[in-house]
């Protein structure tokens, strides 16, 4: 009888212990372990596919769409469900060694180890299908077709809309909705609307087994969450335009900006040499990035609104407007030229043939050094300074936005007590430095009566499917105080240029234009950089440009033409005189034989 009763007991306490057990276990599941659980559960049931949304285009200002997208298949990881022991059958179906799936598997796993990962992006078709045809035997390994940019324009703007990269850690740290793999805009527009151009992905649900393989659609779809497009920008670009100017850039370095002078809106932003957009669609091998970020030519590098240059002689209607609004010269005030200035010990020449005595239009046609050598000997310092910000050079526009903070580290630099570098600001040289988009804002001011417009390239953000459109309303323009007197004065010796100066050649057909050309020197043995600016027509200017083309020469040889047919283009939709054609063809030939300097 007792030992019955000893057995009954060591039983009960059996159970009890199991009981207790199950009951520790119950808790740790329910409570402790509860979201992980839930993991778990769910993953053995149903599992959620990200829908990737359309990335939103790029289109030019008459509605040309500019960039686009097209399909590229992508294998994903999905490190709870993956069989380890099938890592050298993913590899040799991927056609990589063993050791790059292990590391993308590692990454996964660094993220998330119940959600997919886009592991392998932009394989080929050939291999996306044999992923697939072996998805039986590889279980947690799934496929995306994602997207990758298509270029369709002539225009590369490529330092204007900018590319994409894949993601970094610290972009995964900074927004948790990307994963790995995915891509981004890295700079210009891609980089400075990613928010807006990515849209926000949808959800599919599949019903799956325990080892991760789909079955079937969970609920008919009916939980599933559609994605959401980007937004698709419409820029100010003319893609017309742009793509004459990077066509008469070939084996060229330099910047051209076109601009709408009543509005600010860019119309061209070229920056050469460049790169092509598209590279960056697909995988990029080491020595291509090498070669890009190491070029001497930097192709990288934004020249149109990083770039500073001495503006040479474009710069003396500005000079020339600062002493009429300074009371330094009048309109019919006269400077004898006689070949150049002497101050001090130091002579400084005007050109090899001397101009008499000359009025500041005559000065502006015929570009007499004498002239605004004589203006700068008269001012000061304030002054200079007072119309540098009024025009706006105090400022300049950051790498990935038109958007323009102060130049703090520039200003009180243009001056000096040494007489040869106040004299040399009369002709743009020396302590004075200014980016294209810059000029281009002064340019723009000159034509439309001293309106300060902020530039921008973006004029309306629309989403296809909701209709929903965001305008881009530009920074409130400035008015800069000036006498109309004065800049019509500065404006007429513009025109003489164009019709009678260094800038006769370059005179549109039927149309009237205010221009300057500049030879801007740059020392030692390589050739001076040519500059020009220009806006047109000259009553009711519809375009304000500027062309610097690094180590060119004679601002009428190389700069001048492309700032002229790029006006033409933008203004008459065509170059519609022959010889005007042929003036093209000759332009591209001669950029194939030109070979720009070291910088």
């Amino acid at each position: 009888m007792e030992e019955y009763k000893i057995r009954v007991r060591i039983f009960i306490g059996v159970i009890i212990i199991t009981l207790g057990i199950l009951a520790i276990q119950l808790v740790r599941l329910q409570l402790i372990d509860k979201a992980e659980s839930e993991k778990v559960a769910l993953g053995n049931a149903i599992k959620p596919e990200r829908v990737l949304p359309r990335r939103g285009l790029f289109y030019d200002r008459k509605g040309t769409m500019m960039v686009a997208n097209e399909p590229a298949y992508t294998i994903t990881l999905t490190p709870r469900y993956f069989d380890e022991s099938k890592i050298g059958l993913l590899a040799r179906l991927l056609e990589v060694p063993d050791s790059v799936v292990t590391a993308r598997l590692a990454e996964a796993r660094r993220w998330s180890s119940y959600r997919s990962s886009p592991s392998f992006r932009n394989v080929s078709l050939e291999i996306y299908s044999r992923v697939q045809e072996n998805a039986y035997r590889l279980p947690g390994v799934g496929e995306e077709i994602d997207q990758k940019r298509r270029y369709l324009s002539q225009a590369r703007a490529a330092h204007a809309l900018g590319y994409l990269r894949e993601v970094k850690p610290k972009d995964l740290q900074a927004d948790r909705t990307y994963r790995p793999g995915d891509l981004i805009g890295e700079v210009g527009l891609e980089r400075h609307y990613e928010s807006y151009l990515r849209g926000k992905p949808g959800v599919a649900y599949k019903l799956v087994d325990v080892h991760g393989v789909e079955i079937d659609s969970y609920m008919n779809e009916g939980e599933d969450k559609s994605p959401e497009g980007g937004f698709d920008l419409h820029l100010t670009l003319d893609s017309d335009v742009q793509a004459l100017a990077e066509a008469l850039f070939v084996n060229k370095r330099g910047a051209a900006v076109a601009l709408d002078p009543n509005t600010g809106a860019i119309l061209a932003l070229v920056s050469k040499p460049d790169y092509n957009p598209a590279i960056f669609s697909g995988f990029m091998d080491p020595a291509t990035w090498d070669t890009l970020g190491s070029s001497r030519d930097a192709p990288l590098w934004d020249r149109a609104r990083q770039n500073k240059y001495e503006p040479g002689s474009t710069w003396k209607p500005f000079v020339a407007l600062m002493a009429l609004e300074e009371g330094i010269i009048k309109e019919d005030t006269k400077i004898y030229c006689g070949g150049g200035l002497r101050v001090g010990s130091r002579y400084f020449k005007c050109h090899e043939v001397p101009h008499d005595s000359v009025t500041v239009k005559a000065a502006l046609e015929n570009s007499c050094n004498t002239f605004f050598y004589s203006i700068m000997m008269e001012s000061d310092e304030e002054a200079f300074e007072k119309w540098w910000r009024l025009f706006g050079f105090d400022k300049e526009a950051p790498r990935d936005s038109t958007s323009q903070t102060p130049d703090r580290a520039h200003q009180k630099k243009v001056w000096s007590d040494d007489l040869r570098h106040i004299v040399e600001l009369g002709i743009g040289q020396g302590r004075i430095q200014a980016t294209p988009l810059q000029l281009a804002q002064y340019v723009a001011a000159l034509a439309n009566g001293g309106v300060l417009h902020q530039p921008y390239l973006v004029d309306s953000l629309r989403q296809s499917e909701t209709r929903q459109i965001i305008r881009e309303t530009p920074g409130r323009p400035d008015q800069i105080p000036i006498n109309p007197a004065y800049l019509d004065t500065v404006r007429a010796g513009m025109r003489l240029v164009m019709e009678k100066g260094t800038g006769q050649f370059e005179q549109i057909p039927a149309i009237t234009s205010g221009g300057k050309t500049g030879t801007v020197q740059v020392g030692g043995d390589r050739k001076d950089h040519s500059a020009f600016i220009m806006f047109a027509p000259f009553e009711n200017p519809k375009i304000a440009i500027v062309v610097f083309v690094e180590n060119g020469g004679d601002g009428a040889l190389q700069a001048a033409p492309i700032a002229s047919l790029m006006a033409e283009q933008y203004l008459n939709g065509r170059i519609i005189y022959p010889y005007r054609q042929r003036r093209i063809r000759e332009l591209i030939e001669d950029s194939l034989l030109y070979s720009s300097q070291p910088l």
